[in-house]
């Protein structure tokens, strides 16, 4: 996959567990860890934002492009 999700990283130094995020950012601990994996096919620009600001930190520090 050419899309590196890094939300564990993020997640690592801010301390927060991901039932914690999920929670702040109001999705299921099943669908975040979906979004974790790198298995989501999209993400939507509000959730992508709740993420950003409940870690503050940018898009760019959770999504990560690389080629095949």
């Amino acid at each position: 996959m050419a899309i590196i999700v890094n939300l564990d990283v993020m997640l690592a130094k801010r301390k927060m567990r991901s039932k914690e995020l999920a929670e702040i950012i109001g999705i299921t601990t099943a669908n975040l860890s979906i979004l974790k994996s790198g298995k989501a096919k999209a993400i939507r620009f509000s959730t992508l934002e709740a993420i950003c600001k409940a870690l503050d930190c940018q898009p760019a520090d959770i999504l990560e492009y690389q080629e095949d």
